[in-house]
């Protein structure tokens, strides 16, 4: 059974933090699937993964091709994983079951902390799957750095 990461952003943007997250679970030998609500943000996040991280490439694609299963790193706004993806990164509030969470090696979950109903989606989500019995962990970036500041269920 995975965990449910919460990563609260409020220093670093999005796309930045998720580079990173994403290079640390191809790095850890993961698939990753990256879902978001819009297919304005799918566009947006391809666009900037290609430019991004400066110092290396993550290689991606977008959901709907026919290369969906071989891609490393897939985004989409569809809830199958058809790249056999054992993490999930839910961007924009997009929804995490909490079959997901026991089913993966990891759920990240990225919100703008400056966005109140960004801010209270998470909340949501954290309540949700908590009550579900999915162990979850709380990230923020106040201090500059990254820090667990909460923890349930592990």
């Amino acid at each position: 059974m995975g965990d449910a990461y919460f990563y609260h952003l409020t220093r670093r943007p999005l796309e930045e933090t998720l580079a990173s997250l994403a290079g640390k679970a191809r790095g850890a030998g993961w698939r990753v699937a990256v879902r978001a609500r819009t297919d304005a943000m799918v566009e947006r996040l391809d666009d900037l993964l290609w430019l991004r991280p400066e110092d290396g490439f993550l290689p991606h694609g977008r959901a709907g091709g026919d290369h969906d299963a071989e891609q490393p790193i897939l985004l989409t706004t569809l809830t199958e994983m058809p790249n056999g993806a054992t993490c999930l990164m839910s961007v924009e509030g997009a929804p995490v079951e909490a079959e997901e969470v026991a089913a993966l090696d990891r759920v990240c979950i990225l919100f703008d902390g400056h966005d109140p109903g960004a801010v209270q989606q998470a909340r949501e989500q954290w309540k949700t799957l908590t009550t579900a019995g999915c162990a979850a962990r709380y990230w923020s970036e106040e201090s500059g750095a990254w820090e667990m500041k909460a923890e349930s269920g592990t």
